[in-house]
């Protein structure tokens, strides 16, 4: 039997999309720990290529894990960050075809990547990267806010929280929930026209 898939309500595209906002204030409510687990358990499920998985999370919760970010971060984001109850350093990484064959046992797909150091590359940062769109998502979905962000010294947060892995730093996204004062009028988006094609 088919599995008939039907269109969410109109209230729950509002909390994921249409509603939902970039936020730069928060309120004064912690972010458990357990909620962090659910997030990881939601956003892992989204698809990457051969179920590669290259995203990685450092969950900055801590006042003293947020003094380590501070000298990392531009001007614009200095605020809302240390603020922020969590700040997820969003990275990938560029060994992440080591984990295939628990990913992705039915067939050893490790020379796919192990063999073109690019080819590599533009699958860690491409899959990475959707799944820290994956990430906002489940965490809007949790009812939580969130808040990405450029606007970071790369090299100095991948030297503080990410060379003993050897993981790569993509963005920043700040988790919480939102303080509605602060959040900036809604900007425009693209018609449909200016964007899309059809053919």
């Amino acid at each position: 039997m088919l599995d008939m898939k039907t269109t969410l309500p109109d209230d729950a595209i509002a909390q994921l999309f249409t509603q939902a906002r970039s936020q730069n204030g928060w309120q004064d409510r912690a972010v458990p720990d357990t909620t962090l687990h659910a997030l990881w358990d939601i956003l892992k499920f989204g698809p990457t290529s051969a179920n590669c998985s290259p995203g990685r999370f450092v969950f900055v919760t801590t006042d003293a894990g947020k003094e380590r970010l501070r000298p990392a971060l531009s001007g614009g984001n200095l605020e809302k960050t240390m603020t922020a109850p969590v700040c997820a350093i969003i990275a990938w990484d560029p060994a992440f075809y080591d984990k295939l064959p628990e990913l992705f046992p039915h067939t050893d797909a490790r020379p796919w990547f192990t063999g073109s150091e690019k080819m590599a590359h533009d699958t860690a940062f491409r899959n990475g990267t959707l799944m820290g769109g994956y990430l906002m998502l489940a965490a809007r979905a949790l009812g939580l806010d969130v808040g990405p962000m450029s606007g970071f010294d790369v090299d100095m947060v991948e030297t503080e929280f990410l060379k003993e892995h050897g993981w790569k730093a993509n963005f920043l996204c700040n988790i919480g929930y939102g303080d509605p004062s602060n959040v900036f009028g809604r900007l425009p988006r693209l018609a449909f026209e200016d964007a899309c094609a059809i053919v």
